[in-house]
């Protein structure tokens, strides 16, 4: 079936009680036990643990990354968190150099001092990928496209020489969404999203999920087990916030896709700007592994301009229909100074903005680019 049929139809089925067409939110954080004091096998229990919104949230997403389990969270942090934490001491997980910053401090701040072995190269060369291996490797995390530059990995042979080496391959796919890539598809474990981004789409609920190929694996098992003891999961309105949002997600990402194709050509043909990162243009490095594992390029881009952080804030102080805001995937354009918002171990080029396209007309967003470049 068509992801556009199924975004619209999974999890929203018709309530056999009142024959609503629309969810209802269960707001109960409890549920009656049976008489004999067991726990009815099928049926929920306590909300930390499983709830009926965050269940339909949880098949859909699955579903749509053409997995078998979903494991939802607060945030995208606390899914990447759970992951993590799903690793034991003295464990190694190779990262790629350029990826979003909270996994990085997480990963070096954090579960180093628990023991967690990090490394981070350049994963759009798979010989680095696999000279980075070593004998206690559990995870190959994958980011593509990445953030911010863009950089694009093969996620098949990442999951390759993850699975030569007795690891798993995980992958951030916020950024394609699975209406543009399914890295489950091409050999990955794991996939998750930060479900703030585009699956909620309007820049108003917090949320994260992983999603596994196979559920009954020890990895997953360990990641749903801090799902529940954590206790780090999305409230039943924030999982009824997200799957009111899906349905319309397929045409938001092919709208702002299009919208972002047309901004990268503006872009490339501007003298004031010395880079544009996007997957889309022939001249980028990952063009052809992009086009092999996605459907269309994605609606993030990044530019440089010359001149460093000052001329890029002159930018950002100029934009009158971009917000100048962290985030992404909303329905409003965002550009952002990325390397002011990562903090001191940023790797961003200082006169680097990133860009998350909306649904606005594109040569309204043009236009904007154009007068704040000046």
């Amino acid at each position: 079936m068509n992801i556009d049929t199924l975004a619209v139809h999974l999890g929203r089925e018709i309530e056999a009680y009142t024959g609503a067409v629309t969810p209802s939110i269960t707001l109960a954080t409890t549920f009656q036990r049976a008489t004999d004091g067991t726990f009815p096998e099928g049926k929920d229990v306590y909300t930390r643990a499983s709830n009926p919104n965050r269940n339909a949230l949880e098949r859909t997403v699955a579903a749509l990354e053409n997995g078998t389990v979903g494991i939802a969270f607060g945030s995208g942090m606390a899914a990447a968190n759970a992951l993590l934490m799903a690793l034991g001491s003295g464990d190694h997980i190779l990262l790629p150099d350029d990826l979003y910053h909270g996994v990085r401090y997480a990963s070096q701040d954090v579960f180093a001092r628990w023991g967690l072995q990090t490394s981070f190269v350049d994963m759009t060369d798979a010989n680095n990928i696999a000279n980075a291996l070593r004998p206690n490797t559990k995870l190959v995390w994958v980011e593509t496209p990445s953030n911010p530059l863009l950089k694009i990995a093969d996620i098949r042979r990442a999951s390759e020489l993850a699975h030569q080496a007795g690891a798993l391959c995980v992958c951030d796919n916020t950024w394609a969404t699975p209406i543009l890539s399914r890295p489950l598809d091409l050999g990955c474990d794991v996939v998750w999203h930060s479900t703030t981004k585009y699956f909620g789409g309007h820049s108003d609920v917090l949320g994260g999920i992983v999603v596994a190929r196979d559920e009954n694996g020890e990895f997953i098992q360990r990641v749903r087990q801090y799902q529940m003891l954590g206790g780090g999961v999305p409230s039943p309105f924030d999982c009824w916030l997200l799957s009111r949002s899906i349905p319309t997600m397929p045409h938001r990402v092919r709208i702002a896709t299009a919208t972002a194709n047309k901004i990268a050509q503006f872009l490339n043909n501007d003298s004031r700007v010395s880079a544009v990162h996007y997957p889309g243009l022939p001249s980028h490095p990952g063009h052809v592994i992009a086009k092999a594992q996605m459907c269309d390029w994605g609606a993030m881009l990044s530019f440089e301009v010359a001149g460093g952080q000052p001329a890029a804030l002159a930018i950002t102080g100029k934009i009158k229909v971009f917000t100048h805001a962290t985030s992404l995937g909303g329905v409003e354009s965002l550009l952002e100074h990325r390397a002011s918002g990562e903090g001191p171990i940023s790797r961003t080029p200082p006169g680097l903005l990133r860009v998350s396209i909306g649904l606005e007309s594109a040569e309204d967003l043009i236009a904007d680019l154009d007068q704040a470049l000046g």
